[in-house]
């Protein structure tokens, strides 16, 4: 059960073989110091996670999910793009 009004995230995590990993949190930067301490998804066991690369805020858990789903059915060069767009973003904050 989700507290009303709480955020939740979908993020990326490029892993040190240039890889991307879409996931969901209530917290992603804690999560992306699970995913560095090699735990959290196996997907890291075989190239470390180095950065966190994209977060977008979501209304709750289900919205975060959806977008999930949506973000891993683009190719790499879109998923590149929401990268660039975060980054993009961030220096103008």
């Amino acid at each position: 059960m989700t507290v009303a009004g709480k955020p939740w995230f979908v993020y990326l995590v490029r892993a040190a073989n240039g890889a991307l990993y879409c996931g969901v949190s209530d917290d992603p930067q804690r999560r992306f110091g699970v995913h560095q301490s090699g735990k959290g998804a196996r997907f890291f066991h075989s190239s470390p996670a180095v950065a966190l690369v994209y977060v977008e805020a979501c209304a709750g858990k289900g919205a975060a999910l959806s977008r999930e789903r949506a973000i891993k059915r683009l190719g790499k060069p879109a998923k590149e793009r929401l990268v660039v767009q975060w980054a993009e973003m961030a220096e103008t904050l």
